[in-house]
């Protein structure tokens, strides 16, 4: 682990409030707006404020950053309300600010306030780095751009119906930790249940439930972490190196937990729209898609059109790990690619267009990339019906 994504992390664990997001094209200016600095949502009000902002006025904030550890910036957050305006931004960096150009697309953003008006802020950017950092604070990709709990918070606790289906599961089950399988499945039937959420709005608005489902199944780990590791971290440890081991396993538990997961959850709104696809079909030697459509038999299959067959890859970030995706499928030109990531700069998407990689996003997520860039990027749905079209 890098010193930078430590120090990130302890601060979130010590900061009063936290907040993270993947830096867009709108922070750097790069889809055509005339605002600069970072864009904070709406929800993220109390990490500069006392209240939220109100319609029809303007206020600010003067605060000390130090960024990376070193690097210090007497900064403004703003919120903008008057004419049409209705937004949250963190401006004034100086000059020579190396953390807002266009290659800082799709880096991590984390904010931290430590006092009143002193806060920590750290860039995170490989893919490695923002995946650990998720899994050092226990957050999903869907919970990136939001303030982030503390550990003992449930994401979704207010929702009563909700929390009580997650601790029947985690007191039916004697297993320490059940498969990621059984948790992403009982954390969307739960969730289904709980909203009454029937197959006609999963066909209407799939990206926005597979990111609840994600959602939901983080706050059920949340619930079998604590429920499960409660004893041990109440006992006092005999050695540091006990500690560590148990530490480990909670982290990489965590990690080893997130691709599947988004598999998962891209499987079942697949099977919703009826669509006929295999996970993990072997292509040419050793090479697994994750997934294939139609399947193997198809690929396989000489007579069968190639321009019929599509393959998509899922991964929750992908600046550095696009790349591995390349030899996948050699029959099929046009690599597919679903990643939970907001944003990658103009030089990173146009090395995947160039190497044939299409990316697919959550509807929502469309906009963080840059506006020239934008057409060539399809939404869960769009993908879907692409491949709708090609099995009729």
């Amino acid at each position: 682990m890098s010193e930078i994504l430590q120090m990130a992390i302890d601060s979130v664990q010590t900061s009063k409030i936290a907040y993270s997001k993947f830096i867009t094209a709108n922070d750097t200016g790069d889809t055509g707006g005339h605002q600069s600095g970072y864009h904070i949502h709406k929800n993220a009000w109390p990490l500069f404020f006392e209240t939220p902002g109100r319609k029809g006025e303007n206020k600010d904030n003067f605060i000390s950053i130090t960024w990376q550890g070193d690097i210090e910036t007497d900064s403004r957050a703003i919120y903008y309300g008057k004419g049409t305006r209705n937004e949250y931004r963190l401006t004034r960096f100086g000059k020579e600010f190396p953390f807002l150009t266009p290659e800082n697309v799709g880096d991590l953003l984390v904010m931290c306030k430590i006092e009143q008006k002193q806060y920590n802020a750290w860039i995170l950017q490989s893919d490695e780095d923002i995946e650990d950092f998720l899994a050092g604070v226990n957050i999903s990709p869907s919970g990136i751009n939001k303030i982030i709990p503390k550990q003992d918070q449930l994401l979704l606790s207010g929702e009563t119906l909700l929390f009580n289906c997650f601790q029947r599961f985690i007191g039916s089950t004697k297993e320490v930790f059940p498969s990621t399988y059984e948790i992403a499945t009982n954390a969307r039937n739960c969730f289904l249940d709980s909203f009454k959420i029937g197959n006609s709005d999963i066909r209407k608005r799939p990206s926005f439930y597979l990111l609840m489902w994600i959602e939901a199944e983080y706050s059920l780990f949340k619930m079998f972490e604590n429920d499960r590791y409660s004893e041990i971290i109440e006992t006092p440890f005999k050695s540091v190196e006990k500690l560590v081991e148990v530490a480990n396993t909670i982290l990489n538990r965590r990690k080893s937990r997130a691709g599947r997961s988004l598999e998962l959850h891209l499987e079942e709104v697949f099977s919703k729209f009826e669509l006929i696809f295999e996970t993990q079909a072997k292509t040419e030697g050793k090479k697994k898609p994750d997934f294939l459509f139609p399947g193997s038999i198809a690929y396989k299959y000489s007579d069968y059109k190639d321009e019929n067959l599509t393959m998509l890859a899922a991964k929750t970030t992908c600046k550095d790990r696009w790349r591995q995706i390349l030899n996948e499928a050699d029959k099929i030109k046009t690599k597919h690619l679903f990643t939970l990531q907001a944003g990658i700069s103009v030089n990173q998407l146009q090395e995947m267009e160039n190497s044939h990689v299409k990316l697919v996003v959550p509807k929502q997520n469309k906009s963080s990339f840059p506006r020239t860039y934008q057409d060539k990027i399809s939404t869960l749905e769009e993908f879907i019906s692409l491949v709708k079209n090609k099995q009729l």
